[in-house]
């Protein structure tokens, strides 16, 4: 495909595209990294598309698609980040939602972390991984994962605590 034809497709069907994906973000900013990622991959692809003409269809679909994943990884991020809080003596907002300065503290506390204790952490409750998957990964023995998060979340309440007690001086 050369580049006055993607410039083509790019002029016909983005501006539709990411109206679409405003309408299901609500943030333009989002919308467009969406829309931009989308075309890529959608351009890069047809050739092989089944029905080259209607290449705005394919395109809104994979707008939709690419939100939809969007919407997946931060409901799972949310998840995962009340439970590393909930395990490192967090509280979260009254909805149960941590609040932003609590994910980014959290995220400072995690940095403080040694490297292999801060890979155990978000392995084992960011990604969700067995001990044995996170052992595995890591190259080394469940026995030292099982510190490695112990100890990695015994700083990160010590962090907590901290916190806490300056909120109340």
């Amino acid at each position: 495909m050369t580049d006055d034809e993607v410039a083509t497709l790019y002029r016909a069907h983005v501006q539709a595209a990411r109206a679409f994906a405003v309408a299901l973000t609500g943030d333009p900013a989002l919308a467009e990294d969406v829309v931009q990622d989308a075309f890529i991959r959608c351009a890069a692809r047809r050739s092989v598309l089944r029905e080259p003409a209607a290449f705005g269809s394919y395109l809104l679909r994979a707008v939709l698609n690419a939100v939809r994943s969007h919407h997946r990884r931060r409901a799972a991020e949310r998840r995962s980040l009340r439970r590393v809080a909930s395990q490192a003596g967090g509280t979260g907002t009254a909805a149960g939602e941590p609040d932003l300065g609590e994910r980014d503290e959290l995220l400072t506390a995690l940095q403080a972390l040694s490297p292999r204790q801060r890979t155990a952490v978000v392995a084992r409750y960011l990604l969700d991984w067995s001990e044995a998957q996170t052992a595995e990964a890591m190259g080394c023995r469940v026995g030292t994962v099982k510190g490695l998060t112990s100890r990695g979340l015994d700083r990160l309440r010590e962090s907590y605590q901290v916190r806490e007690g300056s909120d109340h001086d």
